[in-house]
């Protein structure tokens, strides 16, 4: 891809944390960005924020629903006539030991995190085909390393970072580019977490977008179909 300029993107759960980091990145590289959340006043207020930077398109959308996200890219394409990027991103945790964890709350997690990105690879299959354009889950190093009290979340990272890299190979010959981020500790509202100095030690949103952006601009002969970061230093 390497010149981006121009190119749209399409971001799940792009209303805060890693999602809107990505997507500011994105934009400041004159990308059009579209980002999708599930409550429709969190994702215009992102839009309306981002829109500083460039062109965004804010859609209500849960990515528990597969037609919601086909309606979602086809809500893009009528916008901006094609789509480049699908960044997969939204997520949930629920964190119980498997004697507390609630069958709704499993469901919720698998649902949102794995087959979530299930129906966003396959809604945007098709228009990324056309363009030969780029893939990229966002897992977590959760996806390679288990911890107590993360059954669910373990499951559907381990299962999203395996699904991810056998979408890689599935659509090379489309020329469809895949790379799944696997990121530890990021300073974000994730599990109703409140960012503060306290998280200065951790990878930041914007740090995964300029990841983002450096996949994308990167050789094409080249593809680091897996990528896993973590804070250079831990914090005290």
């Amino acid at each position: 891809m390497q010149n981006i300029t121009g190119k749209t993107a399409l971001i799940t759960g792009g209303s805060k944390g890693i999602g809107y980091g990505i997507a500011e990145s994105l934009l400041k590289e004159g990308m059009n960005v579209a980002i999708t959340g599930r409550n429709p006043a969190t994702v215009e207020a992102a839009a309306d924020e981002l829109s500083t930077y460039g062109k965004v398109l804010a859609i209500t959308a849960d990515v528990r629903d597969f037609a919601s996200q086909q309606s979602a890219v086809s809500k893009v394409l009528a916008t901006f006539g094609s789509l480049d990027v699908m960044v997969a991103n939204a997520g949930v945790g629920h964190f119980a030991n498997i004697a507390d964890l609630t069958p709704e709350e499993w469901q919720e997690t698998i649902d949102t995190n794995l087959t979530g990105v299930f129906y966003s690879v396959k809604a945007s299959l098709e228009a990324l085909t056309a363009t030969k354009g780029y893939l990229i889950t966002i897992a977590s190093l959760a996806g390679t390393n288990f911890f107590p009290s993360a059954s669910a979340y373990n499951a559907s990272k381990f299962g999203l970072v395996g699904f991810t890299q056998a979408v890689m190979l599935d659509v090379r010959d489309r020329g469809i580019k895949v790379t799944t981020i696997m990121p530890g500790s990021v300073a974000t509202h994730f599990n109703n977490h409140t960012p503060s100095d306290a998280d200065a030690w951790k990878i930041q949103p914007e740090d995964i977008g300029q990841m983002t952006v450096d996949l994308l601009r990167m050789n094409p002969r080249t593809l680091p179909s897996k990528v896993e970061v973590r804070p250079a230093q831990v914090g005290k």
